[in-house]
């Protein structure tokens, strides 16, 4: 007799965690344990445990999951994204998404501290690093930063260290990104810095002024030069920092070429998918002079003991994890997957691949405003790369509405203006829907003619050579490129491979269920900016996320705006800080920190504004409670907060954690916890019960997003 009844499927933890009964067993006994729970009984200060079962969904098994999942996906409307501001649609080349972006080999790799087990990673980095040098026509390049916002903030901090004297001031072009803006105001609050948005960066009063930052091309899309603003910052002694766009770079004069000091972006369009806005690997590229206050990881070329040519990590003493408090940058972390991505597009396509899709963008985005000017309307911005700006004057919505019934997405500016940007995957069929939201009739510009021609200023034109390197000229056919990704990952070893024993940042999980839907089409290409009721799904999933991360730790509410642990600290630390400052408590900016804390912890209560107090460890590693009552009680009147890990940076959970909380509210501060390593409190104890008031969570640690 035969069955017909599904087989189950094992459970996921069965096919995820490593360790079987046996195994459990003999850890056990060396521990001295009976169980699991004897174990946790043991390990775990009874005065935190919690009490009740986390009231969580009943789990899922990964076909349900991933059902569950794609109807979530199918939920979002995706359309042709036209808004721009820095996210464009692009084509990731199938050699990159299936052996890159979907390759355990890669997207499972630690970070690259360990130079004989990274050398595949540290060329493709270097490749990313030859990219934006040779794209910006800057002198050197770290290996990447968070987004582009974040690179920009970290431009502004750069200036202030680099320009000496009292200049307090960032002056910032107002046709900037509007993300951009916001960033650069959140953070220089902080670090006694006034951001001023002007018309004309030029005209502006830089006296005072440590930097300026314009965007080129424009937000508005208008292709402007920058040697003004950069010449009067200079003049006035102060660093001119550009906002560039890569693809536009392959056919405008570079920003270093123009005189900037130091020059930033995404990489996004770049084979990058749009992901709702991340994560997307920013870049930052500098003279060779400031090679010591570039913020992020830097590859750097060396020999090994045999004397061959190797790669590695260079000049890392200035990074946080060594420099702690005196670092240049709380970074720690690099978007090491999405920067390899955006340098294998550029690999696949060399540098005459790169122009002919940047003069195919220009072209089409010169025909519909041929066809817009024909048409009786109106465009904004002087001169345009790949987006225009046009007046509707009371039509706005009606425009954004018709050019989404028409499977596009375009940008509602105001009432009387709209945006929109075109990139590689825009096509003729892109501009017939577009004639037909904004009402414009006539044949489409011929394939070749004087409409596709673009009307790049010739002044800015580019005339210089980039990407000269033989990798960017050796890999064309699809055949070549997947043996070049396989021999740059055969020279590694990932989590595919072998066990990665490096600490608490190997705490992770990268299954191949939650993985897969990064690539579908419902969660990879929609636009950030899109309205509301286009990312249901998206909001579906970050609202039920939050719910449950609100019952697992203990707190009252998540964010999931910060973008990586070092940006959860900040976000944090400014959460404290605004706390005290809402409550007239202006001058609480100490901020106490543990001998045994990771670098950028310290680093991370510096860019807050706080100055750090390190409170002294005991032999075992732990805090030394009776120096931190000396601490809190110097300190009772200008205390911010304390920050400490738990477990700790040695995988102990404290006893006396609740009384180390207690100490620090006593006398007016708040406590952050670095929830690094959250996988060992699941289930078994909430932070924001026993004493903690705000934590970060690592993605890439406790859920299965790709170390960097």
């Amino acid at each position: 007799m035969t069955s017909t009844a599904p087989i189950p499927s094992p459970g996921f933890p069965s096919r995820h965690i490593g360790p079987r009964g046996d195994d459990i067993a003999t850890m056990l006994d060396v521990v001295g344990a009976g169980s699991l729970d004897e174990l946790i009984d043991q390990a775990v200060p009874s005065s935190i445990r919690s009490t009740a079962a986390l009231d969580l969904p009943e789990a899922a098994s990964e076909e349900d999951a991933l059902a569950e999942l794609r109807a979530l996906a199918e939920t979002n409307v995706v359309r042709t994204a036209m808004i721009g501001l820095g996210y464009h649609g692009t084509h990731t080349p199938p050699v990159i998404r299936r052996n890159v972006l979907e390759d355990p080999a890669w997207y499972t790799a630690y970070t690259p501290y360990q130079p004989e087990i990274s050398q595949g990673r540290l060329e493709a980095l270097l490749n990313f690093q030859t990219v934006i040098t040779d794209l910006t026509g800057t002198e050197l390049a770290n290996s990447s930063l968070l987004d582009e916002g974040t690179a920009a903030a970290e431009a502004m901090a750069m200036c202030g260290r680099l320009v000496k004297g009292d200049r307090p001031r960032f002056v910032v072009a107002a046709d900037t990104f509007p993300q951009t803006i916001a960033v650069l105001e959140a953070r220089a609050d902080a670090i006694g810095v006034t951001v001023d948005v002007v018309d004309d960066v030029a005209a502006a009063d830089l006296s005072d002024a440590a930097g300026v930052l314009v965007q080129y091309p424009a937000a508005s899309g208008a292709v402007v030069d920058p040697s003004p603003a950069i010449d009067a910052a200079h003049a006035a002694g102060a660093l001119a920092v550009v906002a560039t766009d890569l693809l536009a770079c392959t056919v405008l004069t570079p920003p270093g070429e123009l005189g900037a000091d130091i020059v930033v972006g995404s990489s996004q369009r770049f084979g990058v998918p749009l992901g709702f806005g991340g994560p997307h690997a920013g870049f930052m590229g500098c003279r060779e002079e400031y090679k010591r206050t570039l913020p992020g990881r830097l590859v750097g070329v060396s020999v090994d003991a045999a004397g061959r040519p190797a790669t590695r990590l260079a000049l890392q003493t200035r990074e946080q994890h060594i420099r702690r408090e005196k670092a240049t940058s709380n970074i720690c972390t690099a978007q090491v997957l999405l920067a390899v991505i955006a340098s294998m597009y550029a690999v696949y396509h060399g540098p005459e691949g790169l122009r002919a899709i940047a003069e195919r963008v220009h072209g089409l985005t010169g025909a519909f405003a041929a066809m817009l000017i024909e048409g009786g309307r109106t465009i904004r911005n002087e001169g345009w790369f790949d987006t225009l700006t046009v007046e509707v004057p009371g039509e706005a919505q009606t425009v954004v509405d018709q050019a989404a019934a028409n499977g596009i997405d375009i940008r509602f500016v105001d009432a009387d203006t709209v945006s929109l940007a075109f990139d590689e995957t825009c096509t003729d069929a892109t501009l017939a829907g577009l004639a037909r939201a904004f009402g414009v009739t006539g044949a489409l510009p011929e394939q070749e003619g004087p409409a596709r021609e673009g009307v790049l200023p010739e002044a800015l034109r580019r005339t210089t050579d980039y990407l000269t390197h033989p990798t960017f000229h050796s890999y064309r056919s699809e055949t070549e490129m997947l043996r070049y990704l396989r021999r740059l990952s055969n020279k590694d070893v990932a989590l595919d491979r072998a066990m990665i024993p490096l600490g608490s940042c190997t705490m992770k999980l990268n299954a191949t269920a939650e993985m897969e839907p990064i690539s579908w089409p419902g969660f990879a290409n929609l636009h950030p900016f899109v309205p509301a009721s286009s990312s249901q799904g998206y909001r579906t999933l970050i609202d039920q996320l939050e719910a449950w991360l609100v019952e697992v730790t203990g707190y009252d509410a998540v964010s999931f705006q910060p973008n990586a642990g070092s940006q959860g600290e900040l976000a944090g630390l400014l959460a404290i800080r605004t706390f005290h400052d809402a409550n007239g408590d202006t001058g609480r900016r100490v901020c106490l920190i543990p001998s045994s804390a990771h670098g950028t912890n310290a680093a991370s209560a510096v860019m807050a504004g706080m100055r750090v107090v390190v409170v002294a460890c005991d032999d075992d590693g732990n805090v030394d409670v009776d120096d931190l009552k000396a601490k809190v009680t110097e300190h009772a009147d200008t205390l911010a907060g304390l920050m400490v890990t738990y477990p700790s940076t040695h995988g102990v959970f404290e006893t006396r954690i609740r009384e180390i909380c207690d100490l620090v509210h006593d006398h007016g501060g708040q406590v952050y916890l670095d929830g690094a390593n959250l996988n060992a409190l699941v289930g078994v104890a909430k932070p924001g019960e026993f004493g903690a008031d705000v934590s970060h969570l690592n993605l890439h640690k406790t859920f299965c997003i790709p170390h960097g």
